[in-house]
């Protein structure tokens, strides 16, 4: 993940917030040719970097959609949270990132289709220079709090 450039960053982050965004939008928006666009999106596929597009499913919906989810703790090497911000942002699988004090440095909200797909997650991510440790749990259910309830 460390060899992905700015333009490589900000199509991933394009889209992750929307993958129906057209490459037109795309390369309009970061300023790149539509040929650039296309050929790197066409590249990050192909090195599985970008390993699908999905619909996002309201947590309310009927519909069961099998996830892996789980929540990441990451130790870091040193006081710079830059690098590895950037790496996990590049990293399809991570759906938020928070920071944190105490033992843990930051916290990444991973989301996968398979146990082999968050294994390879797990270890891309325990590859990243600035990794000193890490602990994962992966979340067996979920309830989400309404402010009405509190």
């Amino acid at each position: 993940m460390s060899d992905l450039d700015n333009i490589d960053r900000q199509l991933i982050s394009l889209l992750r917030a929307d993958a129906r965004t057209s490459v037109s939008q795309l390369a309009k928006t970061i300023d790149v040719s539509r040929a650039t666009v296309q050929n790197r999106i066409n590249r990050l596929e192909k090195r599985g970097v970008i390993t699908g597009y999905t619909a996002l499913v309201s947590p309310g919906t009927n519909e069961q959609v099998s996830l892996i989810r789980a929540l990441m703790n990451i130790e870091l090497k040193g006081t710079s949270t830059k690098n590895i911000k950037q790496a996990l942002m590049a990293e399809p699988s991570v759906c938020a990132i928070h920071t944190t004090n105490g033992r843990w440095d930051m916290i990444a909200e991973l989301q996968t289709r398979s146990l082999e797909e968050f294994d390879q997650v797990l270890g891309r991510i325990r590859n990243i220079n600035e990794v000193s440790a890490s602990e994962t749990s992966i979340l067996l259910s979920s309830h989400r709090i309404s402010s009405q309830e509190l």
